[in-house]
C-alpha cells in the first residue's frame, strides 16, 4: 500500500470516475448566482479540474479558479481554458487587491477545513475577497445526516470504472470520528494492469446546519438559503427551474450567504 490520492494526482482519472458531461454542478452554481443577483466576478475556490469554473466563464462571468493541487490546475489550464487559474489553500488565502462578486465552493471542498481555526481562515478569506453584498455559494456533505443514520457507515462501498482499457475498482470505508467531528474515509484502489493497490485516507468536517448559520453570522454573512436540495449531488439531482427545499437533514447541504457591507 502507498498513501496517495489516485484521482487528485491524476485529473484525467478523476473526470473518468466522476463524469459531468451536462455540467450539472456548474449549471446549479450559475442558477444560484442568477437567482440571488450576483455580479459577474467569480472566484471558484477548490476548483479541481476546472470544469465548473469553465462553465461559469462560458456563461459570461469573469472567473478565477484556485486549488491546492498543481496537477488539477495544470489539467484545468489545458482542458478547461477561459478562467484564470492559480494555486491557493482555501483554509487561508489572500488575493491582495482582487475583489469578487461571488465565491463558489463546491463538492464538499469547504469540509477540508477540519478545525475551527481552519474554518475561520476560510470564511475570513472569503469575506476579504468579496465586495460588499457579494455572495458565498457552497455545496457539501451534511453533518446532520449522520445523526442517527448509519447506512453509509455499515459496510464498505465498491465502485469501478474503465479508462483506456484498464479497469479501476475502489473499496471505500467511512467512519465517524466524533471527538474530532470528522467523517474519515479510507479508499483502496486496485487496477487490473498489475499495478500495486493504492490506499487513500482523507476526512471531511461534519458541520451541522445551525452551526454553519452561526459561523457565517460571526464572519459577517447573512444566510439567504440553507437546504438539503435539490443540488448537483442529490438524488434526484437538481433540474432547471427547481426551487430550494425547506428541509436540511438529507445527505447534502447547500448554502447561499450574503456578505454584509460592514
Amino acid at each position: 500500500m502507498t498513501n496517495a490520492n489516485l484521482l487528485t494526482d491524476n485529473p484525467v482519472l478523476y473526470e473518468a470516475r466522476f463524469p459531468d458531461e451536462a455540467r450539472l454542478a456548474g449549471r446549479w452554481a450559475e442558477d444560484c448566482l442568477r437567482r440571488y443577483g450576483a455580479g459577474p466576478r467569480v472566484l471558484d475556490i477548490g476548483c479541481g479540474t476546472g470544469r465548473d469554473a469553465a462553465y461559469l466563464h462560458g456563461a459570461g462571468r469573469t472567473v478565477v479558479g484556485s486549488d491546492l493541487s498543481e496537477a488539477m490546475l495544470e489539467h484545468a489550464r489545458v482542458h478547461h481554458p477561459g478562467p484564470e487559474y492559480f494555486r491557493a489553500d482555501l483554509r487561508g488565502f489572500d488575493l491582495a487587491d482582487r475583489s469578487f462578486d461571488a465565491v463558489v465552493c463546491l463538492d464538499s471542498a469547504l469540509l477540508y477545513c477540519h478545525t475551527n481555526d481552519e474554518l475561520d481562515g476560510f470564511l475570513s478569506s472569503c469575506r476579504r475577497s468579496l465586495a460588499p453584498g457579494g455572495l458565498l455559494v457552497a455545496e457539501m456533505r451534511n453533518g446532520a445526516f449522520f445523526l442517527g443514520r448509519t447506512e453509509l457507515l455499515d459496510s464498505p462501498s465498491v465502485n469501478g470504472f474503465t479508462w483506456q482499457g484498464i479497469t479501476y475498482r475502489s473499496t471505500t470505508t467511512l467512519h465517524v470520528d466524533r471527538a474530532a467531528q470528522l467523517l474519515r474515509r479510507t479508499r483502496v484502489w486496485t487496477a487490473d494492469d498489475g499495478s500495486p493497490p493504492v490506499e487513500q485516507r482523507s476526512a471531511w468536517r461534519l458541520i451541522f446546519p445551525q452551526e454553519l448559520r452561526h459561523v457565517l453570522a460571526v464572519h459577517g454573512f447573512e444566510v439567504l438559503a440553507l437546504h438539503d436540495g435539490p443540488g448537483p449531488r442529490t438524488e434526484p439531482p437538481w433540474r432547471e427551474g427547481d426551487s430550494p427545499a425547506a428541509t436540511a437533514d438529507a445527505d447534502r447541504l447547500h448554502v447561499v450567504a450574503l456578505r454584509h457591507p460592514i
